[in-house]
């Protein structure tokens, strides 16, 4: 009798500890729809599609994950919860050195919201600004996945796109994924090497990424907007959320919504 009760009690404990160890799981439906994240970025999740993406990207709580340019923090606000438990996020920021306006209000908006530890893990800072410092973004090779959300332009009109791409390159582990999302041009068009509008080809973004080492591994529609023509003045930043036209055709740019936008993923071989 005695090894049946014994048998039963550690039946019990261990139930317990999955259960435990389960529960300190976040789904990423969790950390998009449960944690405490700014109403007007929930606003924009019908644009942003975080859970499909982040899924396509095939991100896990438990990796090493690096946000390229977080901006103020939209993506951040979803990584920090959601790998708290079990695994790290690293943010590449402005340099404290930049010149532009929005990098020291960027950092700073970032760094108090990962401040919070009750709702972010291990955050780890590093700095990617082209051209004087691009990386390290991680140490070398520590890297699960390198996400960059509509940031290539910003390296690539000014011909910095592939070194920031190696960078993402060497962070990376062998068979880790690097997941981009960039505003879309169509293919037909001429491309306008300045990048003034804000947008890229597939092929543009496609042929960094290769000159840097990686390969194509997937490409989804899952940020498309065909009503997204590419072709306002003021570039993409006509759209929400920027609306850089103020009140000029505003209810035309609301209707449209936020940018077309690819959606690739490759591959460190």
């Amino acid at each position: 009798m005695y090894k049946i009760i014994l048998a039963f009690a550690l039946l019990s404990i261990t139930a317990c500890g999955h259960s435990g160890s389960k529960n300190k799981t976040m789904t990423l439906e969790q950390a998009v729809n449960k944690t405490k994240r700014a109403s007007k970025n929930k606003a924009r999740d019908q644009y942003r599609n975080p859970v499909e993406t982040l899924k396509f990207f095939e991100v896990e709580p438990d990796m090493t994950i690096v946000e390229v340019s977080p901006g103020r923090g939209w993506y951040t606000e979803i990584l920090g919860p959601y790998l708290k438990d079990s695994g790290t996020l690293y943010l590449t920021l402005f340099s404290d050195k930049s010149e532009r306006s929005y990098a020291a209000p960027s950092n700073k908006a970032v760094k108090e919201m990962t401040s919070n530890k009750r709702n972010f893990g291990k955050v780890i800072y590093t700095t990617l600004e082209a051209p004087n410092e691009i990386g390290p973004v991680a140490p070398d090779g520590t890297a699960d996945r390198v996400l960059t959300f509509r940031n290539v332009h910003s390296w690539a009109k000014t011909g910095h796109g592939v070194k920031a791409f190696k960078a993402f390159y060497k962070a990376l582990k062998p068979g880790g994924i690097l997941g981009v999302v960039e505003h879309r041009e169509p293919s037909n068009r001429k491309i306008d090497p300045n990048l003034r509008s804000g947008y890229m080809q597939e092929k543009q973004v496609i042929k960094i990424a290769k000159d840097a080492g990686f390969k194509l591994v997937a490409k989804s529609d899952i940020n498309a907007n065909p009503k997204d023509t590419a072709d306002h003045v003021g570039g993409v930043w006509a759209l929400p959320p920027s609306l850089r036209n103020k009140e000029k055709n505003k209810q035309k740019y609301l209707d449209i919504g936020e940018s077309d936008r690819m959606t690739l993923k490759f591959v460190k071989p």
